[in-house]
């Protein structure tokens, strides 16, 4: 039901203008290029346009954070109108700045999945959301905090969007002490301040559609992502609560395996033909997604100790073989999106370069996979020469050693193993004077590998009371 007015609107700018003069602490506004962070820009976008160009003092950091799996065409829909906010700022002497936010290298999702190992994220395994989603953002805004003492974050997180979300609003607005202003739970010297926190979906698309975007991008456009995204094809002012509405349309992930279906992928292919070419994605997705997998993964937990839950063992990360299944599939599936895609994604990387290099330390240098196996699956899918730059030093042994030693091990995959990380802690140790590290390395390899398999492993820990 729509509840905003004209006048409630001119009253929320006015509020906007007021809090942005009343101090010299910089903004930081959270935006994802979705309704509700379009609609809270547009109005402070607004508010600040319409005050004189000397009150314009304090600058107003405009923050989208890229997972890296972004949808291709939600990822390219921000890029694009980051652009236009730092062009049309520009030209206008607004105080806007567009940033970008990117993971860390390390804590990115494939340099994790395929590199580490760890399994899809589930809801009780939920890896993912503080490394690619929070801690850039939170990382950018300590920046902030950092250097002028405070911040005030400007979020379009509304009431309306669950009962969870209304009770934890709720619950800040308590401890204000400012007007408008709540504490941010999460980061110390830093204000939450929440335009549209009262308005409902239909407020916000009444309010985009009606005033124009003022930095140039497409709210109508904006409105078909989101009607594309909805599985009736349809966009309906609610009226009721059993009256969908675009607010259920999911945006986000395109490997997110924290819902059973990602319905709102599926849909905006099904909806448009001219976007099937995103159909090897799903299937990606979906693929990464099974939820029996114990299969793909080690009995062992990452650091190769054994947790038993209901006599069974808990089951870690993906196995090797896995590992290299999943990178092979990833770039067998980018190669296939870049021949279907139209023009414009051509150029598409669903993995960078530098995650490419990190992931092949990981598997030469952290678990001692000397076979070093990365660049033979890259030029096999991409049919040209691995050469990314990597800057770490290969040990001495190779893929024909790892072929030998396999060869001699026979069927004891465990033994092999070992075998392997010991060889390889060795080879690289030569040359330290000091060696009680690696001695301590080597005997953590061997109680990593001390079982026969699981079922002795299970029969070990469950002997020694280790059931959980």
């Amino acid at each position: 039901m729509v509840t905003i007015t004209r006048a409630a609107i001119e009253e929320l700018i006015d509020r906007i203008q007021q809090l942005y003069l009343s101090d010299d602490i910089p903004w930081v506004v959270g935006y994802s290029g979705g309704k509700d962070s379009s609609a809270t820009l547009q109005l402070v976008w607004t508010a600040i346009e319409a005050l004189p160009v000397e009150s314009r003092r304090k600058p107003i950091h405009v923050i989208s954070t890229d997972t890296l799996v972004e949808s291709p065409v939600v990822a390219r829909w921000v890029n694009r109108s980051l652009e236009n906010i730092e062009a049309a700022a520009e030209s206008r002497n607004l105080p806007f700045q567009a940033h970008r936010l990117t993971p860390k290298i390390t804590d990115t999702y494939w340099v994790n999945l395929i590199g580490r190992g760890y399994p899809a994220p589930r809801h009780l395994f939920r890896w993912c959301t503080v490394r690619l989603k929070i801690e850039p953002s939170n990382q950018f805004i300590r920046s902030v905090i950092g250097k002028h003492g405070e911040a005030i974050v400007v979020l379009g997180t509304r009431k309306a969007e669950s009962s969870i979300r209304a009770n934890v609003m709720r619950r800040y607005e308590s401890k204000r002490i400012r007007d408008w202003l709540s504490p941010n739970a999460s980061l110390q010297n830093s204000y939450v301040f929440s335009p549209i926190e009262d308005w409902s979906n239909d407020d916000v698309w009444v309010y985009l559609m009606q005033v124009q975007n003022p930095w140039g991008h497409s709210n109508k456009e904006l409105l078909s992502m989101y009607k594309g995204a909805s599985i009736d094809n349809d966009c309906p002012l609610v009226l009721d609560t059993n009256t969908p509405s675009c607010g259920n349309s999911r945006f986000g992930c395109w490997v997110c395996t924290l819902v059973d279906e990602d319905k709102s992928m599926k849909a905006m292919i099904m909806n448009d033909e001219q976007k099937m070419w995103m159909m090897p994605l799903l299937e990606l997705r979906n693929e990464i997604g099974k939820l029996d997998d114990r299969d793909r993964r080690d009995f062992r937990k990452m650091h190769g100790s054994i947790l038993i839950h209901k006599g069974k063992a808990v089951h870690g990360p993906y196995k090797k073989e896995w590992r290299e299944y999943w990178l092979r599939r990833l770039l067998e599936v980018e190669e296939e999106v870049r021949h279907l895609a139209p023009p414009e994604f051509s150029d598409l990387r669903l993995i960078t370069e530098e995650e490419l290099r990190e992931i092949r330390r990981i598997w030469v240098l952290e678990k001692h996979e000397f076979e070093d196996s990365l660049p033979a699956i890259y030029e096999e899918v991409k049919g040209r020469p691995y050469d990314l730059g990597d800057d770490f030093l290969g040990g001495v042994f190779g893929r024909r050693e790892w072929e030998i030693l396999k060869e001699l091990c026979g069927e004891d995959e465990l033994f092999f193993e070992l075998q392997t990380r010991l060889l390889d802690i060795q080879q690289r140790s030569v040359n330290f004077a000091l060696r009680t590290g690696i001695i301590a390395e080597m005997e953590n390899q061997i109680r990593r590998c001390y079982y026969r398999d699981e079922e002795d492993a299970v029969r070990f820990h469950s002997e020694m009371g280790g059931t959980v």
